[in-house]
């Protein structure tokens, strides 16, 4: 069964016209059901979780981030995404209710926000470090100003603190910092084993994403291998998806992330409704 569970409907407007073609491309390419994973951002819910994370000052980075900030954000109240998911469902499209939430680092606030809602899977992304957008293109010159030993520390501490909030059943694109090249010449496996464990005792699921392959100059797909070992190794189970921001990149590359899994021994995936899991074959 190929299922693609990470993609987002932010680039246009919650109407049929716009999402049609998300479907239309999955089921050109074979995809029984995709999920919608709304980023945060979109919501008028989480704007002061942002203000009170993102570094907004007049440094190189937050005057970028403060104009992001202002840009195509904060859009509609969740319950509006909600209820246009709940539409799309009640007219038979095959589709799951889900949202990438950042690593806010107050969760608890998360939860609060969170639990007014009805989702079928929630994903947990580390998306800020030190309240900086490090996958942000037009600021990775940041990147240099950064020891890349303390860049995976922070990585791992985040990943670390979003398991253990227990509100998330999947990790979002694990180790995705590899997206602009900066490779560590130093072991990181210490980094990979501590965020496999976190995720084995939250019971989260690995996001096998191809995003970072068509979207980013790594051009591979995350979790890089090294991560998948230690995934495999701790019985993580996993989701396909394709990181889709526009109709046609709806299931890109799924048939990659399948095969990709199952050069690790996976032959299931998880299949989510209401927060509850079916394990199902993977294609």
């Amino acid at each position: 069964m190929k299922i693609d569970y990470h993609m987002h409907f932010e680039y246009g407007s919650y109407d049929l016209n716009w999402v049609k073609g998300f479907f239309d491309s999955a089921q050109k390419r074979g995809i029984e059901e995709i999920g919608i994973s709304e980023h945060t951002h979109g919501f008028t819910d989480f704007k002061e979780l942002y203000y009170e994370d993102v570094v907004c000052d007049d440094s190189f980075i937050g005057k970028f981030q403060k104009k992001w900030l202002q840009t195509n954000k904060f859009k509609c109240p969740l319950r509006d995404y909600i209820n246009f998911i709940n539409l799309l469902k009640k007219n038979g499209f095959p589709v799951k209710t889900g949202i990438e939430v950042c690593n806010f680092q107050n969760q608890e606030k998360v939860g609060e926000i969170l639990s007014g809602h009805k989702f079928d899977y929630i994903i947990g992304s580390v998306h800020f470090l030190h309240g900086w957008a490090y996958d942000s293109s037009q600021i990775k010159d940041e990147w240099k100003q950064h020891d890349l030993r303390d860049i995976y520390e922070w990585y791992t501490e985040e990943a670390e603190k979003l398991c253990a909030s227990g509100l998330y059943d999947i990790l979002g694109h694990p180790f995705n910092i590899r997206i602009f090249k900066f490779l560590p010449d130093f072991d990181v496996e210490p980094y990979l084993i501590r965020v496999a464990e976190a995720m084995r005792k939250a019971d989260m699921a690995v996001d096998i994403n191809t995003g970072t392959y068509y979207r980013y100059p790594i051009k591979e797909i995350s979790p890089y291998p090294a991560f998948m070992k230690a995934a495999a190794h701790c019985g993580l189970p996993v989701i396909t998806s394709s990181d889709a921001h526009k109709p046609e990149d709806c299931g890109a590359y799924i048939d990659d992330a399948i095969a990709y899994a199952k050069s690790f021994g996976y032959n299931t995936r998880i299949k989510f409704t209401d927060r509850k899991r079916e394990i199902v074959p993977i294609d």
